[in-house]
């Protein structure tokens, strides 16, 4: 599929092989290739890409760092550290790997550049999970005119790893491209006063965490309309007593995207329960609020929402 200037293809293949300029590895903050991907590198590569490598270490956890490509066909090497010292790949370290390696690319001048399923050797976040991140970063770079990028190629061996690749990329770009445009996207959050506090879900995609409620604005929807229809979706509650609280626009609340949402408040009417896109549903007391790990900016937003309603 091509985004402005950008072809991005997902292949099942042998990496090592790609003629690319760059190729993207997975490794921790030492830069040992020692380990999967980055082993099988240095195995058909030669030794060589290592000492470099480590030369340049160690990094924080979501860095880049780029060093020749030996023998192979690729010009360069790109270590993208998805692992913490604890050998986890948390969602906002390997975000930041897949930002990083792509302004690498942009430093260097690169055109083509192949990924493999960065974030799945260690399995701390889902495969799907791990594909949403890296389509959402290509999105930027394909909306990124000061990029020589031209191509990028996600290449996957393991053939059920790839489908899931596959079908989750290609999906979600299309939905984003084709359905929505490119931004910035409308949406609604709904903060739903139940029983001594609101009503929180957990996000089953990425980010992770609590959030509010809410979703995106469909075409020929009012926002009050959306924020009825997600709340329904997401927690099966009736809304009453529907009014708006503020509108938050800050380019960098929402991670994959620049957002602007309308947050409203209302009674939710009915029985609370987890909608498909929803990991778990539950009312978090007003004293306890503070104290969940939220996505988005949605923590900042409880927070005026507390003071206003003198919670605090």
């Amino acid at each position: 599929m091509k985004i402005k200037n950008l072809e991005i293809e997902i292949i099942r293949s042998d990496i090592i092989r790609s003629d690319a300029d760059a190729i993207v590895i997975p490794t921790g903050t030492r830069l040992e290739m020692d380990t999967g991907l980055a082993a099988l590198v240095k195995k058909e590569g030669g030794a060589a890409i290592e000492e470099e490598a480590l030369s340049k270490g160690p990094v924080k956890p979501g860095a880049a760092v780029v060093t020749s490509a030996g023998r192979l066909k690729a010009r360069h090497i790109i270590h993208a550290v998805v692992r913490t010292p604890e050998g986890e790949t948390p969602e906002d370290v390997l975000r930041s790997a897949v930002a990083d390696a792509l302004r690498r690319a942009k430093e260097l001048k690169l055109r083509s550049l192949v990924f493999p399923a960065l974030g799945c050797e260690q399995a701390t976040i889902p495969e799907a999970g791990a594909a949403r991140v890296l389509a959402q970063e290509l999105l930027k770079c394909a909306r990124d005119e000061q990029t020589a990028l031209r191509a990028v190629t996600v290449c996957v061996y393991d053939e059920e790893t790839f489908k899931v690749f596959d079908r989750t990329i290609r999906g979600y770009l299309n939905h984003l491209v084709n359905d929505l445009g490119f931004g910035p996207y409308v949406t609604v959050d709904i903060i739903i006063e139940r029983q001594g506090g609101i009503v929180l879900i957990e996000r089953s995609n990425p980010p992770y965490g609590w959030a509010l409620p809410g979703g995106f604005v469909d075409c020929g929807e009012s926002l009050e309309q959306a924020a009825a229809r997600e709340a329904k979706e997401e927690t099966d509650l009736e809304l009453a007593d529907l009014r708006q609280f503020h509108t938050y626009s800050a380019p960098g609340r929402d991670p994959r995207f620049h957002t602007v949402s309308t947050v409203f408040i209302a009674e939710g009417v009915g029985e609370p329960k987890s909608g498909d896109d929803a990991a778990s549903l539950k009312i978090v007391q007003y004293e306890d609020l503070p104290q969940m790990d939220y996505a988005f900016d949605h923590k900042e937003i409880i927070e005026e929402y507390l003071v206003e309603k003198d919670f605090d």
